[in-house]
C-alpha cells in the first residue's frame, strides 16, 4: 500500500513538472510569436532555397542577371531562424558566379561573407582561387596553406587545392615550389583516375619547365598531356595541340609549330562549330580556339622564318573567316599584318588595299568598343544595383536576427524566473528516487542475505546426512562381518564404495539430474537387498513418457524413505514383503515420484521403537523435511512430498513425491 502511494505521488510531480514547462512553453510562443510561425515552415523553406540555388547554377553561364536574381530570391525566402549554412550557401553561388564573370573583387566579397556566415571548406577554396585570378598571389597562399592540414578532403578538391597552390607560386615567381605542387596534385589525380585534371597538371608542370628553360623535360610533359588528351575529346585535343604549338613558338621552332597547328585546324574544322572555348579551373578565358586564329598564326610562323609566299594565303582565309564570324579583333591583326608581308615584298598597291581595308576595321572595333564600354557600364549599373539589394536584404537579415536575438533573450529571463521551481521539484524528484534505491538495495541485500543463510543450512544438513548414511551402511557390513560372510562382505564393500563415490561427488550440489538419482537408488536398494534378500523383493518402474534426463532432483532424497520402508516397515514383518518404486509423468512439467511398501506400517513400526530410539527422532527424515523446506523457499515450490498408509488397516506405507521441472 505505501509503496503504490509512493509511486502515485511520483506521478503527481511529474504530471506537475509537465504542467509548468507547457505554461512555460506558452508564454515562450507569445514571446516568439512571428519567428515560430516562420520556423514551422522550416522545411518548405529549405526546399524553396535550394532551388532558387539550383536555377542560379543553371543560368551562371548564360545570363549573369537572371543568376543573380535567383541568388536574391533565395536569400530572401530565409527567415529570421534560417539556417546560416543556408545563407553561407547563397553566398558561395553568388561568389561562383561573379568569379566565372571575372568580377573578382565581387566574388571576393560574397566568398568572406559567406566563410563569416558558416565557414566551409570547399569557400575558403574558391576564395584561394579567386585571389589567384585577381593577382593576389599572397593572399592565395595564406588562404589554401591552412587546407593542406585538412583529413579527409575529396580527391577532386585536394587536387583542385595543389593546383591553386602551385598557381600562387608561379604568381610569386617560384616555379620550383609550384611544380611540388603540381606533381603531388597530378599524384592524386592519377590515383583516383581524375582524367582532366592529369591533363591540366602535366600541362602546367611542363609550363614549369618551360620557364626554366628545361626544355627536354618541358617537352616530355607536354607529350603526355597530348596523348592523354586524344583519349578525351576532340575539343580537349585541340587546345593541348595549341598551348604545345605555343611552346614551340616560344622555343622558334617554327616548323614543329605550323606542323601541330595544322593537325589542329584539321581537327577543328570535323567539329559541329568551328570553335573551341578555352576554359580553367572553371573560370571563362578571353581566348577562344578559331580557325581564324589558327590561321593567323600559322602565317605568322612561316613569317618569322620569311616565308612570305607561303603566309599569304593563310592571311587571306583568316581574313575572310574573321569576316564572316564577325571576329573584328583578328580580321584587324590579320589585315594589318598582310599590309606589312605585301610591303615587304614591294608590291606597295596591295600594301596600301590591305591598309585601307586595316583602317576600315579599326575603325568599325572602335565602334564597337564604344559600344561595349556602354553596356559594360549599364551591366556594371545593374551588378550594383543587384549587389546593393543583396546587401539590404542581408541587412534586413541582421535586424530580423537581431530581433529574435532580443525575444530569446526575453525568453531566458522568463525561464530564469522558474528555473528555481523547476530545481525544488527535480530535487523532490530526485530524493523520492533516492529513497526508493535505498528501499529497493535493502530489499535486495536482505533477500541476499536470506539466500546465504539458505545456502549455508543446505550444505550444513548435506554433511549431516552423508554420515548418517555411512554409518547405517557399515552396520550392514558389520553384520555379514558377524555371520563370517567374507564373500558377501567383500562385494558389499565393493559396492558400497561405488555408490560412497557417487554419493561424494553429488553432495556439493542443490540439484542432479534424475537419471543418476535413480542409478544411486538402485544401487542402495540392490545392497539393502542382499542383507534382507528372506525380508523382501523390490521393482522400479519408469513410465516410457519419462525423460529422467530433463528433470533435476536433490541429491539423496528417495533414499531416506526407502530406508524407512525397509527399516521400518518391511524388516519387521513376519512373510516377505515387497518395495515398490514408480516413476509417472503427469504432465510436460510435473513428474510423480511413489515409493510403496507392505510392510508393518507407521502405527506398529512406532511401537515397536525402544524408548531411547523414541527419544531420537530419525536425523535422516528431519534432515529431508529441511532441505525440501529451505529449497522450496528458494527455487518456488519445486518438490512436494506426502506420506500416507498403504491400506485401511494402517499397514504398508506410501510415499509421494511430486517434483516440477523449471
Amino acid at each position: 500500500m505505501a509503496k503504490g502511494k509512493l509511486i502515485a505521488f511520483f506521478f503527481l510531480i511529474l504530471a506537475y513538472t509537465g504542467v509548468a514547462q507547457e505554461e512555460g512553453k506558452r508564454t515562450s510562443n507569445k514571446v516568439l510569436g512571428t519567428a515560430k510561425k516562420e520556423n514551422r515552415a522550416g522545411l518548405s523553406t529549405a526546399q524553396a532555397h535550394q532551388r532558387f540555388l539550383d536555377s542560379a547554377n543553371i543560368y551562371k553561364k548564360s545570363d549573369l542577371e537572371k543568376s543573380i536574381d535567383f541568388i536574391a530570391q533565395s536569400m530572401e525566402s530565409l527567415d529570421a531562424l534560417g539556417n546560416k549554412r543556408e545563407l553561407s550557401s547563397s553566398l558561395t553561388v553568388l561568389g561562383e558566379i561573379y568569379m566565372y564573370h571575372k568580377q573578382y573583387d565581387l566574388a571576393i566579397t560574397n566568398f568572406k561573407d559567406a566563410l563569416a556566415a558558416s565557414p566551409s571548406n570547399k569557400t575558403k577554396l574558391l576564395l584561394g582561387k579567386t585571389y589567384v585570378l585577381h593577382g593576389e598571389f599572397e593572399k592565395a597562399e595564406t588562404t589554401l596553406s591552412p587546407l593542406l592540414d585538412v583529413k579527409n578532403m575529396v580527391p577532386y578538391r585536394r587536387v583542385e587545392l595543389y593546383e591553386a597552390m602551385g598557381d600562387a607560386n608561379i604568381g610569386m615567381s617560384n616555379p620550383r615550389r609550384a611544380q611540388e605542387f603540381y606533381q603531388e596534385g597530378l599524384r592524386v589525380a592519377e590515383k583516383n583516375q581524375i582524367s582532366p585534371k592529369v591533363i591540366d597538371l602535366n600541362s602546367k608542370i611542363a609550363d614549369t619547365y618551360a620557364s626554366e628553360n628545361r626544355v627536354v623535360e618541358a617537352e616530355g610533359f607536354y607529350q603526355n598531356s597530348l596523348n592523354l588528351s586524344k583519349r578525351v575529346a576532340p575539343e580537349r585535343l585541340i587546345q593541348e595541340s595549341e598551348r604545345v604549338a605555343d611552346f614551340y613558338n616560344q622555343k622558334n621552332r617554327y616548323d614543329d609549330e605550323i606542323q601541330l597547328r595544322k593537325k589542329s585546324l584539321n581537327e577543328l574544322q570535323q567539329l559541329p562549330q568551328s570553335k573551341v572555348s578555352v576554359e580553367s579551373r572553371g573560370v571563362s578565358v578571353s581566348d577562344t580556339i578559331t580557325s581564324q586564329r589558327i590561321n593567323y598564326k600559322i602565317a605568322n610562323a612561316y613569317i618569322a622564318q620569311d616565308k612570305l609566299d607561303e603566309a599569304i594565303p593563310y592571311l587571306e582565309k583568316s581574313i575572310v573567316e574573321a569576316d564572316e564570324e564577325d571576329d573584328l579583333i583578328v580580321q584587324k591583326d590579320a589585315t594589318r599584318q598582310l599590309s606589312e608581308v605585301y610591303r615587304n615584298k614591294g608590291d606597295f598597291t596591295k600594301a596600301l588595299e590591305s591598309y585601307q581595308d586595316y583602317v576600315a576595321v579599326v575603325d568599325s572595333l572602335y565602334v564597337r568598343k564604344e559600344q561595349e564600354l556602354s553596356q559594360a557600364a549599364r551591366f556594371n549599373r545593374e551588378i550594383a544595383n543587384t549587389q546593393n539589394r543583396i546587401s539590404s536584404l542581408e541587412q534586413e537579415r541582421e535586424l530580423n536576427q537581431s530581433k529574435y536575438s532580443l525575444a530569446v533573450t526575453e525568453q531566458q529571463l522568463f525561464e530564469e524566473t522558474s528555473k528555481r521551481q523547476k530545481w525544488i521539484i527535480y530535487s523532490l524528484v530526485f530524493g523520492i528516487l533516492l529513497t526508493a534505491l535505498t528501499a529497493l538495495l535493502y530489499y535486495r541485500s536482505n533477500r541476499q542475505q536470506k539466500l546465504a543463510n539458505n545456502l549455508l543450512a543446505l550444505k550444513s544438513l548435506r554433511t549431516q546426512m552423508n554420515p548418517h548414511f555411512i554409518f547405517n551402511a557399515l552396520n550392514s557390513v558389520n553384520n555379514f562381518i558377524a555371520k563370517s560372510d567374507e564373500r558377501s562382505a567383500n562385494r558389499f564393500l565393493s559396492e558400497f564404495s561405488v555408490l560412497m563415490r557417487s554419493v561424494l561427488e553429488n553432495s556439493e550440489e542443490d540439484f542432479i539430474l534424475l537419471s543418476k538419482e535413480l542409478e544411486l537408488l538402485e544401487l542402495y536398494v540392490k545392497l539393502e537387498h542382499s542383507r534382507f534378500s528372506d525380508k523382501f523383493d523390490y521393482s522400479i518402474n519408469i513410465d516410457e513418457q519419462v525423460d529422467v534426463d530433463a528433470f533435476q532432483i536433490p541429491p539423496m532424497l528417495l533414499q531416506p524413505y526407502i530406508e524407512n520402508a525397509i527399516w521400518h516397515g518391511l524388516r519387521y514383518k513376519e512373510e516377505k514383503g515387497f518395495l515398490k518404486i514408480n516413476l509417472k509423468q503427469l504432465t510436460d512439467t510435473l513428474l510423480e515420484i511413489t515409493i510403496m511398501d507392505n510392510g508393518i506400517g507407521r502405527k506398529k513400526s512406532a511401537e515397536l521403537k525402544t524408548s531411547n530410539q523414541k527419544k531420537q527422532k530419525s536425523k535422516g527424515m528431519g534432515n529431508i523435511k529441511k532441505r525440501i523446506q529451505i529449497l522450496n523457499n528458494m527455487y518456488k515450490n519445486k518438490v512436494d512430498v506426502s506420506i500416507a498408509n498403504l491400506n485401511e488397516d494402517q499397514t504398508g506405507t506410501k510415499v509421494t513425491l511430486k517434483l516440477k521441472k523449471d
